[in-house]
């Protein structure tokens, strides 16, 4: 495992992978502590606004172009703008099944989910955890 692909990769690649592990640390954190607490809210707004940042520069990442520049895991980026500030809205309204429920399939789906797919060849992510392959003696 080596972040070198990652650090070489053009931006915003990176820091989209960076707020990403920093979501995916978060989120973990924010399932097993104690909720309502104030370090619950601060953390939440952190994870939030990193999803937020997830979303939006993932726009600028087209890799895999099966609808112009676009492909389907742009579908999620869209889904994803709409459903955080609704989990937020959701809390601020004390309607806290609701926002469970959207902030745990956020974390699955938006995370765990389309994480996994980035460990397929030819994506950068692959190249970190597997190395890249190389021809040589």
């Amino acid at each position: 495992m080596s972040l070198q692909p990652l650090l070489a990769a053009p931006s915003p690649i990176p820091w989209h992978a960076f707020a990403a592990f920093a979501a995916s640390a978060i989120g973990a954190t924010q399932l097993v502590l104690p909720k309502g607490t104030p370090r619950h809210r601060i953390a939440g707004y952190v994870w939030a606004a990193l999803m937020l940042v997830i979303a939006v520069s993932s726009f600028w990442i087209h890799q895999i172009r099966l609808i112009g520049p676009f492909s389907p895991i742009h579908l999620l980026s869209i889904l994803v703008l709409v459903t955080v500030p609704l989990a937020v809205w959701h809390a601020h309204n004390h309607r806290v099944a609701k926002h469970r429920k959207v902030m745990i399939s956020l974390y699955v789906f938006a995370l765990v989910g389309a994480g996994i797919f980035t460990l397929l060849p030819s994506r950068v992510m692959h190249d970190v955890v597997f190395g890249v392959a190389r021809a040589g003696p």
